[in-house]
């Protein structure tokens, strides 16, 4: 291996590993706010490449159906809740993003899916009809049990994750898809030549972090989920409300899977099925961080990227098996420094 090899395995892994970033931040969020150990984030990264796929290539994505058949169940739900509650007041909220939302993608959809169609307003398109599903999933399935155990919720996931992949194989078929590069073009940085896609996807995703930072240090939104990570009890004392930051939680989960799913789908051939190992990635990226500390899980996540790449060209019939085994040592690393603290729920 001389060094051409290994810059080029670099320039694989970073990219991959800023991926494994992304979904690694959103597990520790969804975790430290609802206790929920999201297994189906990897369906989501499905969702958002395979949309994005079927729109580019002019066919009409399975998410706009099964986005309309979820927010038809989440309204029932809430207007079943409300007749025995007798309280109507969140009905018009939630009946406008439930279910008027859906109805006008339905209904739009028909004019934005074309080949001719720019590549940034199917990507637009594409976030708008998957990023809802996430705070529909918490209102049909986790909001209902949220006072759970951990263990629990865990294995609601579990199921969750089985279920969102058939619907994704009833949705989009078994056929794998790509989409064209986001950027065309290439960078010469000494001995290896650097795709331009490689540079958007690494700013790409150094954007949304940035974001996420000002949100959850410069909005009231972002401090009331911080407060709740930090103590959910606490947090319910001074009026911030869990549903709220359940669902909230939820749809920022939604949204950086997706479009981590649209990141990789240039350069990784999608199946209905394929979220669950990139996903699986990110989860062994947010144990790297005990699933609480941001920066340690973005850390990892590259260091699995950079391990992936390397394995993949030593030994790439076990280059998932590599990674995975990758989550031994780190458990017991975790579990020889950390010290017994009893929930507080």
């Amino acid at each position: 291996m001389d060094s051409t090899i290994v810059l080029i395995l670099l320039q694989d892994g970073v990219m991959n590993g800023a991926i494994y970033a992304l979904l690694g931040l959103a597990l520790v969020l969804v975790f430290v706010v609802t206790r929920v150990i999201f297994i189906p984030q990897g369906e989501f990264v499905a969702f958002g490449a395979l949309t994005l796929a079927f729109m580019v290539n002019g066919r009409m994505p399975g998410t706009v159906t099964l986005l309309l058949i979820i927010g038809v169940l989440v309204s029932a739900v809430e207007i079943i809740a409300a007749i025995r509650s007798s309280n109507w007041n969140g009905i018009p909220k939630t009946l406008s993003w439930a279910l008027v939302l859906p109805i006008v993608l339905y209904l739009l959809a028909p004019y934005v899916v074309s080949t001719e169609t720019s590549l940034w307003v199917n990507v637009l398109f594409s976030m708008a009809l998957v990023v809802p599903m996430g705070p529909m999933l918490y209102r049909l399935v986790y909001q209902p049990v949220a006072e759970a155990s951990v263990l629990v919720l865990l294995i609601i996931s579990v199921a969750v994750h089985f279920a969102l992949t058939g619907l994704a194989l009833v949705f989009f078929g078994a056929e794998g898809w790509r989409t064209p590069p986001f950027m065309e073009g290439e960078v010469q940085m000494g001995a290896v030549t650097w795709s331009a896609q490689t540079f958007f996807v690494l700013g790409t995703c150094g954007l949304l972090i940035l974001a996420l930072w000002v949100f959850f240090g410069k909005t009231l939104y972002g401090r009331a989920l911080r407060a709740t990570a930090v103590n959910r009890r606490g947090a319910r004392l001074v009026g911030i409300s869990t549903n709220m930051s359940g669902s909230l939680t939820f749809t920022l989960a939604a949204a950086i899977g997706a479009l981590s799913g649209m990141l990789i789908a240039p350069v990784t051939t999608v199946y209905y099925d394929t979220g669950f190992l990139i996903g699986l990635k990110g989860f062994v990226a947010a144990i790297f961080g005990g699933l609480i500390s941001y920066p340690i899980a973005a850390g990892g996540a590259l260091f699995v990227g950079i391990l992936e790449a390397f394995s993949s060209f030593w030994a790439s019939a076990y280059k998932e098996v590599i990674v995975f085994t990758l989550i031994i040592p780190v458990l017991m690393w975790r579990s020889f420094r950390s010290h017994h603290i009893d929930d507080e729920e």
